[in-house]
């Protein structure tokens, strides 16, 4: 079995060592456990009932038994299953039906071909900051129904929820996670209040008219959790899937000049680069019983972690898995919005910002270049640089 230390500040998935793992095996070992390497185990693991997310335990085995974080991640929609699960996320699905994304879909237009609009011109810009992390905080908000005059208040907030996938990687992660959920479990608190008392047209207020007329259906506790959950989904991963398209279009630029002249590949586009250079590099399960799995034997509690990067340029699951490649058909979906009944809300929204992203940028601007180098990104957890130096050909 191959060994791979996804601990060292030097390792990455994208190395000749890792890929020759995954075609030794299926599976690697590694100081956190079992490496699933393959698309075809991770996908089955994502879905199968014998593996769950287990927060609590989660929680616990990265030192945080109570607190705020604590009191934030383990009660998750994604840490229930069941009947507690469905209600939940039969309440959440009000998001993001093909009416609200419809609806939703020309403010994302104008939104990217405005910020599009800033990067113009010769001089260097941080992309994070003038076009990555603004496109999903607006999406976000308008979702949600949050005043625009409040978007900078939350932002490094929502930003900062994302920590909770990379506990393992130590320094100030703790102390900026634990200040971004009591921040805004305040806001959701007054949001919350706000929306009961003057209700619009967006998911706050469907969920706070929803706890209003029935509080079994769901609790003030339930929906405050619910709102500061959807904040962080709606608006972390795809700001940082936002920057890493650009790190992917940087190091192909041809495919960004036939972007350019074809918009209409925006779409398959969107696809391509959440395949090639996902936000969700890993995601974990905990086995909930013993089992045998193809002949390894996998022991209740153990902890495995389906590593998506690779999994998704697995040769076995794409054709010409090495190439990067937008005007290419894929078989399979991607794995970073998870299988099963835990696949993510978000997923149809996050399709429609990138891709609309991706149109606005390509047709009014060249080929991004990286004016430095960009800092290596941890492995585990949610990946995306915190700065993104570019010029726009």
């Amino acid at each position: 079995m191959s060994y791979l230390d996804v601990l060292d500040p030097d390792f990455d998935f994208d190395t000749p060592e890792v890929h020759a793992a995954q075609a030794e095996s299926w599976y690697a070992d590694s100081p956190i456990g079992l490496l699933v390497l393959r698309y075809h185990e991770a996908s089955e693991l994502l879905r199968d009932r014998r593996m769950e997310h287990d927060g609590k335990r989660y929680m616990e085995t990265h030192g945080i038994v109570d607190g705020p974080i604590y009191d934030w991640f383990v009660p998750m929609i994604v840490n229930h299953e069941g009947e507690h699960h469905r209600r939940l996320r039969g309440l959440s699905n009000k998001a993001f039906t093909a009416r609200r994304l419809a609806a939703l879909r020309p403010f994302v237009r104008e939104q990217s071909e405005r910020l599009a609009g800033r990067l113009t011109g010769d001089e260097t810009r941080d992309f994070v900051t003038e076009f990555g992390n603004r496109l999903p905080l607006a999406v976000m908000c308008r979702l949600l129904g949050v005043r625009p005059e409040d978007y900078d208040l939350i932002g490094t907030w929502t930003a900062d929820l994302g920590l909770v996938f990379a506990l393992s990687g130590g320094g100030d992660v703790v102390a900026r996670l634990e200040r971004a959920v009591v921040g805004l479990y305040d806001y959701v608190g007054h949001l919350i209040d706000e929306k009961a008392a003057r209700p619009g047209d967006d998911l706050s207020s469907d969920l706070v008219t929803a706890h209003l007329a029935d509080k079994s259906q769901i609790s003030r506790e339930e929906l405050s959790n619910l709102l500061v959950t959807l904040v962080f989904a709606a608006h972390d991963t795809t700001r940082h899937q936002l920057d890493n398209a650009m790190l992917a279009f940087a190091g192909h630029p041809d495919q960004w000049t036939l972007l350019g002249r074809q918009p209409e590949l925006a779409v398959q586009a969107a696809e391509e680069v959440i395949r090639w250079q996902p936000s969700v590099p890993t995601v974990y399960r905990y086995a909930v019983e013993d089992f045998d799995y193809q002949g390894l034997p996998i022991a209740k509690g153990a902890y495995l972690t389906m590593c998506v990067k690779v999994a998704q340029r697995d040769p076995r699951a794409y054709k010409a898995a090495d190439r990067f490649d937008i005007t290419a058909v894929r078989d399979v979906p991607p794995l970073q919005f998870g299988a099963g009944p835990h696949h993510c809300l978000g997923a149809a929204l996050a399709r429609v910002e990138v891709s609309e992203a991706l149109a606005a940028l390509a047709t009014r601007l060249g080929p991004p270049t990286l004016a430095c180098p960009v800092p290596r990104m941890t492995p585990i957890g949610i990946q995306g640089p915190e700065v993104l130096p570019l010029r726009f050909g």
